[in-house]
C-alpha cells in the first residue's frame, strides 16, 4: 500500500518520546531495548526504513517483520503485542511499528549476554532505568495505594527542593545521613504520587518537586 499521509507527518516531526527511525534493524536486542523503552512509558511507534535524518532507505519486509516479531516476543519481558503495517514509497517499503503502553510494566529487555534491563523513554533516547525508576513503575502498575509516612525526613527534602533546584539520591542520604535503600524508598513513594519528580539523563539521576 502506498504511503499514508500520517507517515509524512510523523517523519517531518522527527524523532521524539514516542517515535524512533531506524534504518534497518541490526540486533534483535537492540530494538528490543526500544519497544520496552516505549511499553514503560506513553507507547510508541517504530518507522523501520527511515533514515535519522528523515531520509526514506526501505527495507526487505519479510526479514524485518522476522526480526521485530522475535525481538517483541523473546526479547521482551512480559511480550509486547506489537501491530506491523507496511507502507510503499517510489518502490521501498516502511514498517510502520505500533508498541502499546504496557499494562505490566515494567518491561525488560534481553541483552546479548542474556542479562534481561529495564529501560525508559527520555525525549528521544531510550536509556537504562535506575532502581528508583524501576521500582516507581513497579508501584505504577500497582493496584495497591501508596501510603506515606510524612516524618521530619520527608519534610527536609521537600524544604530543601523548595529553595534549591534539584537534588540526587547520593545528596539526599548526605543531607539526611540515610542509608541508599532508606533514600531511594523514599523517593520512589513521592515519585509515585506526583510529589517529587525524576528526571533520567546519561550521566545521573536528579529530582525537582
Amino acid at each position: 500500500m502506498s504511503v499514508p499521509k500520517h507517515i509524512f507527518q510523523m517523519i517531518l516531526s522527527g524523532e521524539s518520546e514516542t517515535l524512533d527511525f531506524k534504518k534497518t534493524i541490526t540486533s534483535v536486542s537492540k530494538i528490543a531495548k526500544t519497544m520496552v523503552s516505549f511499553a514503560n512509558h506513553k507507547g510508541g511507534k517504530l518507522l523501520v526504513g527511515v533514515n535519522d535524518n528523515g531520509t526514506i532507505s526501505g527495507v526487505r519486509s519479510d526479514e524485518e517483520k522476522y526480526m521485530l516479531d522475535m525481538a517483541a516476543g523473546f526479547f521482551c519481558k512480559p511480550a509486547i503485542e506489537i501491530a506491523i503495517e507496511e507502507w510503499e514509497f517510489e518502490g521501498k517499503t516502511i514498517l510502520e511499528v505500533s508498541i502499546p503502553k504496557g499494562e505490566h510494566r515494567p518491561f525488560a529487555a534481553k541483552d546479548e549476554d542474556g542479562k534481561w534491563w529495564v529501560y525508559i523513554r527520555v525525549k528521544d533516547e531510550s536509556l537504562l532505568a535506575s532502581k528508583v525508576m524501576v521500582d516507581v513503575l513497579r508501584k505504577q502498575n500497582s493496584n495497591e495505594g501508596v501510603r506515606i509516612n510524612y516524618s521530619s525526613q520527608e519534610k527536609a527534602l521537600l524544604d530543601f527542593l523548595t529553595s534549591n533546584d534539584r537534588i540526587t539520591v547520593k545528596e539526599l542520604c548526605n543531607m539526611l545521613n540515610i542509608a541508599r535503600w532508606r533514600a531511594q524508598r523514599m523517593l520512589v513513594n513521592l515519585v509515585s504520587i506526583g510529589v517529587v519528580r525524576v528526571h533520567n539523563t546519561e550521566k545521573t539521576e536528579f529530582y525537582t518537586l
